[in-house]
């Protein structure tokens, strides 16, 4: 088996995600794995400074990021085109994407060089910006892409579809057309589903439509999911925002389309002592009341039986 190679990133407006960036470079140094750092993120010594361009992460064998969700969306960037999984460590403030917590650094080094992590996929969604039919833009997320409003004082008029369908006519602020594992984020604040990760499926979730429905909706993952903004006179532009990342002016009339990403994002889990399910994250990360959970106390009377 050759050496092994680890992409680390970090928070470059945190000096915690610095410091601890560079701990988490050290150790996996030491360790006989070669790292890798973006140029002009930060320096470890023995390091390789490779451009932060999508070719950052072709070869290695995980990547490593150590912020907030923001910064772990940032990170798939690199992780996605190479395949690469990517694990997270949370120094943000919910940080739900986040497998680790700073607490217990060292052990979480210690683990993935052991390679004592699984890998999930998490489903993505390619989007398409259309004007007259023409391609204005194409981009991708791996939580949401937002179709919001781009002027403060006004809604923005919009017509939804499913499939080719048109499926109904919104005065808003925006849509949030969200992923599973988008739906704790953007989709979450504005009413919509939990959606547990292995569910596969895409949400269209309306945010503060002035209409009688405007239900978030849960659609199958082989959907087309589609928002186009109305051209009328006192209508402006839209703009659309993907993971909160990447963003594209819409004029009037522009066409959103959303579909199924055709490549995923690949997520290391560490598993073993203190690693839970997506229940677990829930209950941990929103600090959901669970005292006085009783669990399957029946199965427990029935072997004393």
């Amino acid at each position: 088996m050759g050496q092994r190679t680890v992409l680390v990133m970090a928070h470059t407006g945190r000096v915690n995600a610095l410091r601890s960036a560079r701990l988490v470079a050290e150790r996996l140094t030491a360790a006989g794995v070669v790292v890798r750092t973006l140029s002009g993120e930060f320096t470890s010594a023995g390091a390789e400074e490779v451009p932060a361009d999508p070719d950052a992460a072709k070869g290695a064998d995980l990547v490593i990021v150590l912020g907030g969700d923001g910064s772990l969306l940032r990170a798939a960037e690199f992780s996605r085109p190479a395949g690469v999984p990517l694990i997270g460590v949370n120094l943000g403030h919910v940080g739900f994407l986040a497998e680790a917590e700073p607490d217990g650094l060292a052990d979480t080094v210690d683990r993935l060089v052991a390679r004592e992590y699984t890998v999930e996929e998490r489903m993505t969604i390619d989007v398409a910006v259309q004007i007259d039919g023409s391609e204005l833009a194409s981009t991708w997320a791996l939580n949401e892409a937002t179709v919001e409003k781009a002027a403060r004082e006004r809604m923005i008029e919009v017509i939804t579809e499913v499939d080719g369908r048109p499926l109904s006519r919104w005065g808003c602020d925006g849509v949030v057309c969200s992923t599973p594992t988008g739906s704790t984020a953007y989709a979450f604040s504005a009413g919509g589903p939990v959606v547990w990760p292995e569910v596969e499926a895409l949400l269209m979730v309306p945010i503060s439509a002035h209409a009688l429905f405007a239900p978030p909706m849960v659609v199958s993952p082989r959907s087309v999911l589609a928002v186009e903004l109305i051209v009328a006179s006192e209508t402006s532009g839209g703009v659309l925002w993907c993971d909160g990342l990447r963003k594209v002016d819409l004029p009037p009339g522009a066409r959103v389309e959303v579909r199924r990403g055709e490549l995923p994002v690949l997520l290391a889990r560490l598993h073993g002592p203190g690693s839970g399910g997506f229940t677990d994250r829930l209950v941990v990360k929103f600090g959901l009341p669970v005292a006085g959970w009783r669990g399957r106390t029946w199965e427990d009377a029935g072997e004393h039986a």
